[in-house]
């Protein structure tokens, strides 16, 4: 899984991280991808996925590799 922030349009509401915490952490009031994801693969793409789609304005991509 490759997961982008596009930090230029994020404007650090968070969701991502209340939606996917084991994908996405906040630094300096923007959404970024941690280094390491934790949990499981499959709950952390079902959970990127879903960042992915509520993020308020588009700036997260989430691909499978």
């Amino acid at each position: 899984m490759k997961v982008i922030v596009d930090r230029d349009l994020c404007i650090g509401c968070a969701l991502c991280t209340v939606l996917a915490d084991g994908v996405f952490e906040m630094d300096d009031d923007k959404a970024k991808p941690k280094r390491k994801i934790g949990m499981s693969r499959t709950n952390n793409l079902k959970a990127a996925k879903e960042a992915e789609k509520s993020c308020p304005v588009g700036a997260i991509s989430v691909a499978v590799q």
